[in-house]
């Protein structure tokens, strides 16, 4: 069943953080990752509030997981630790 990646990110550092941007797009769509949403307008109506949204369509919670493992995006990933504050989480679409 398909899944959504959705993640909500406060960038702290955006120098280091677009490193982490120009290797993730396309380890996230070398693993079948296709964005839906990327850091568009939005409307906060509950929660913390984060100004980058990104949702992003992947084949199964297992392909996002694969995606989010893998060592591409584990690189990328290296650069957003120190230079964001991000939540994220992969729900499984309905059928």
């Amino acid at each position: 069943m398909a899944a959504l990646w959705i993640t909500h990110v406060d960038v702290t550092d955006e120098e280091e953080y677009g490193k982490y941007a120009k290797l993730a797009g396309p380890a996230i769509t070398k693993h079948g990752g296709e964005f839906i949403a990327r850091g568009g307008a939005y409307k906060q109506m509950e929660g913390r509030e984060r100004p980058r949204n990104v949702v992003i369509r992947f084949e199964s919670i297992a392909a996002a997981e694969a995606c989010y493992n893998s060592p591409e995006y584990q690189e990328a990933l290296a650069f957003a630790k120190d230079s964001s504050e991000r939540d994220l989480v992969i729900v499984e679409l309905l059928d």
